[in-house]
């Protein structure tokens, strides 16, 4: 009889305790959640839990390719992919016996030159040799909640297929996998960034609160944005815009499916390049794509300042070569308002307020009839986030002028604005409009 995920949770951490935690005390629910499911994973045997070296050992003893989860413990907000319906779909079971699955649970002492992938993400996933050579990456949303048309199951097995089809051909096809490795990152793990070096490991601590210890996904891709932004640098529009969705560029995937075309954006960059619904893709820049997050990797590595992208696609029965161009500020029209890096940027550029753009009818009722008008959805009372508050922003407040701009129409606008701008220490006066009447306030940019 198998034994749920709950069930064992209540077992192991209300029952005869673990690791430190006994009976009778009240530990945080997220530190028994972390415990009870290393517990499970270990218990069932299938997945080597947070154990590379070890995974890369029995890869290169049975021959088999690697698939390592980056996940800290079950994604309750996909759950489409829980870990109990991915280890027991009776399509997926199959595919994963042919891997050596190794879970890996917090990004401490990460091989950043190998892993890089999005890190607003829950999870990530690669599919790669022995040697790291990568043969593909599977995990996408668009927003913190919203999953159901970037992964499936399905999608996720036909991957798995893909992967398994390269390994097969591998080393001959080794040329065309390079690039799905990425340069060298400003430090090779999470831990050694400036913002993370004292207050991080490059292990896990079990002993103690391995929930404190755990340097979390997206707290690299803050760790990058730190380290430019407080040398009074820019941040990279690769660190600002990352891993820009197909959608971005007017491609709608279908979830179930290896890059098939769901369908196409009208008037979009992927319509201009000629792709149509239907299209299969088969490789970008040489790169085979095997899921929605490699067709993302390709877009990431393209340059800000405008790039063109080669895909091999099949129509039909046709295979055909289609140049898709990328013009000049082309990230910028990826929505990034979901993801963590918005957090940051808020502190940074607007003192910690939320900011969203009036509908039409909300300007016609103020009288504003173009140029900018940002509601100021809420105002941080915490920290750098409390900046706005103590300046005199209010909830409600619409910004009408910054810096002396007036075209600076969406909240993102306004960070990539300041990130070119300014620099930390700098004051940005900044026009209201407070119940009918302008107002004019004083923000800092901070670090």
């Amino acid at each position: 009889m198998r034994i749920s995920g709950f069930t064992l949770l209540c077992l192991i951490g209300f029952c005869i305790g673990f690791e430190g935690y006994t009976f009778g005390q009240n530990p945080n629910p997220r530190e028994v959640k972390v415990r009870a499911d290393k517990a499970r994973v270990e218990a069932e045997g299938f997945w080597l839990y947070n154990d590379l070296p070890k995974a890369i050992e029995k890869a290169r003893e049975t021959g088999k390719p690697i698939l390592v989860a980056l996940r800290c413990i079950p994604c309750e907000e996909c759950v489409k992919l829980d870990d109990e319906l991915i280890d027991t779909n009776p399509e997926l079971r199959p595919l994963l016996d042919q891997f050596v699955c190794v879970r890996v649970v917090g990004t401490n002492g990460l091989d950043l030159d190998t892993f890089q992938y999005d890190t607003d993400q829950s999870f990530a996933m690669f599919m790669l040799n022995a040697d790291k050579t990568i043969y593909g990456r599977f995990g996408t949303r668009s927003h913190r909640t919203e999953w159901v048309g970037d992964v499936s199951i399905d999608g996720m097995a036909r991957a798995l297929e893909g992967a398994l089809e390269l390994h097969a051909e591998y080393p001959a096809n080794k040329s065309i996998l390079a690039a799905k490795r990425g340069q060298p990152l400003e430090f090779a793990s999470p831990e050694m960034y400036p913002s993370l070096r004292d207050k991080y490991n490059d292990q896990l601590n079990y002993a103690g609160d391995v929930v404190k210890s755990c340097i979390h996904c997206h707290q690299i891709g803050d760790a990058r944005r730190d380290f430019y932004w407080s040398q009074s640098k820019p941040i990279p529009e690769q660190l600002l815009f990352p891993y820009p969705h197909p959608k971005s560029i007017g491609l709608i995937l279908n979830p179930t499916e290896r890059a098939l075309l769901k369908s196409v954006v009208k008037d979009s960059l992927a319509e201009e390049a000629g792709i149509q619904a239907g299209d299969r893709i088969l490789t970008m820049n040489q790169q085979p794509i095997l899921s929605m997050a490699d067709v993302q990797w390709v877009l990431h590595q393209q340059d800000a300042a405008g790039s063109k992208v080669a895909l091999r696609i099949q129509r039909g029965d046709e295979l055909m070569d289609v140049d898709l161009q990328l013009p000049a500020g082309w990230r910028r029209a990826d929505d990034t308002s979901w993801r963590v890096a918005s957090w940051g940027m808020r502190g940074i550029a607007t003192g910690g307020m939320r900011l969203v753009a009036l509908t039409d009818e909300e300007r016609r009722q103020i009288g504003i009839a173009d140029g900018m008008a940002l509601k100021v959805l809420s105002v941080g009372r915490f920290g750098k986030h409390a900046a706005a508050k103590n300046a005199g922003f209010l909830e409600g407040d619409v910004i009408v002028k910054f810096d002396g701009q007036n075209d600076l129409e969406t909240e993102q606008k306004l960070f990539t604005y300041v990130n070119g701008h300014h620099k930390p220490g700098d004051r940005v006066e900044v026009r209201v409009l407070r119940n009918g009447a302008s107002k004019s306030l004083t923000l800092p940019v901070q670090e």
